[in-house]
């Protein structure tokens, strides 16, 4: 049997975590009332505080774990920085772990968090979101126990708070912006097929619908590599693919391989290929033309995720989906408005 948490405490007791913490230290601000029915419950439980749940009442020594995959990817990494900047301004310390794509570390990591005693865990990105529920499961798990906060991803689940950026409306937008400049071959560049993934997919199809195009004008090309070899396998998609006038690409990473691929091609961007990035990142200044691209919000997406959190931890009500609307930033790489 796993051992309560101070979350288990504050739920079961009905006070707030701060409360439960007040309780640990002795704090004179806790009525002899409230302070014996938290002691009652910690009894119950067989509870053993940790130094971090001490913390929580003093302003020391609080955690929150950070799930990422990998902070060599742009995003991530950002949102990370975001993450840690925010929880710092409200006392608390980050725990993070880089999980990989594999799913036996990703609840390797989660379980290890768990152990670490974390006050609760924000998953970065919506790849930790898996095909089947089953798979889901170990987040569920997690969620009876301390918060989970889903940064760009969505699962359903008590306790299960999610903050994802509007990659539906973003990439419906962008499709629809490359139509109205009579772009009708347009190719979709995607990585793995993720939750944000599938609704930027979904945003691109039904543009293509709203301007009478059928499944001929859908596109798809998918890669996992790096900006280098993602410019060779569009040298080999191009030798026997089809016709293209606009690339829209999943994040800019992708779109910069494009990119790079059609100046070495010498096809004119953005007279003849238009090209659309996504996240916004660094790399979309460090190219000429410079790279039209959807900004994803992340840094809101992490305020508001932290913001929600806090929120939280004093058992307030808050919703457990958000929805932030993207940006569209153009620049060279499609052609500007006359």
């Amino acid at each position: 049997m796993k051992q309560a948490t101070i979350y288990d405490i504050s739920h079961k007791a009905g006070v707030s975590i701060a409360t439960v913490s007040r309780v640990l230290n002795d704090s004179p601000k806790v009525s002899p009332k409230t302070k014996a029915r938290v002691l009652e419950v910690m009894e119950e439980y067989g509870y053993e505080p940790n130094v971090f749940a001490r913390g929580l009442g003093t302003g020391s020594m609080k955690t929150i774990g950070i799930l990422c995959a990998d902070v060599a990817d742009i995003y991530l990494a950002n949102a990370v920085s975001f993450l840690e900047r925010e929880l710092s301004q409200e006392g608390f310390e980050s725990l993070l772990s880089c999980t990989g794509y594999e799913y036996k570390d990703k609840v390797k990591c989660m379980r290890m968090m768990e152990s670490r005693k974390v006050d609760a865990v924000i998953m970065v990105g919506s790849h930790y979101i898996e095909d089947t529920p089953k798979k889901n499961e170990y987040i569920l798990d997690t969620s009876a126990r301390i918060p989970v906060m889903l940064l760009n991803g969505y699962l359903e689940g008590e306790n299960i708070y999610c903050n994802l950026s509007d990659d539906y409306g973003a990439f419906f937008h962008a499709a629809e912006h490359l139509l109205k400049k009579g772009r009708e071959n347009v190719l979709f560049l995607y990585r793995e097929e993720t939750y944000s993934c599938k609704r930027k997919r979904e945003g691109f199809l039904d543009a293509l619908k709203k301007y009478g195009l059928g499944s001929e004008h859908a596109r798809m090309f998918q890669s996992t590599n790096r900006i280098q070899d993602i410019k060779d396998e569009l040298r080999e998609y191009f030798q026997t693919g089809p016709q293209v006038d606009a690339i829209l690409a999943c994040d800019d990473e992708l779109a910069i391989g494009a990119l790079k691929f059609l100046q070495e091609q010498a096809v004119s961007v953005p007279e003849q290929v238009s090209v659309i990035g996504c996240n916004n990142s660094v790399l979309s200044i460090c190219c000429n033309p410079e790279l039209t691209s959807i900004d994803n919000m992340c840094e809101e997406l992490c305020i508001n995720t932290v913001s929600m959190l806090m929120r939280i931890l004093e058992q307030q009500k808050v919703s457990t989906k958000t929805v932030v609307s993207c940006k569209f930033v153009e620049r060279g790489t499609t052609p500007c408005e006359k």
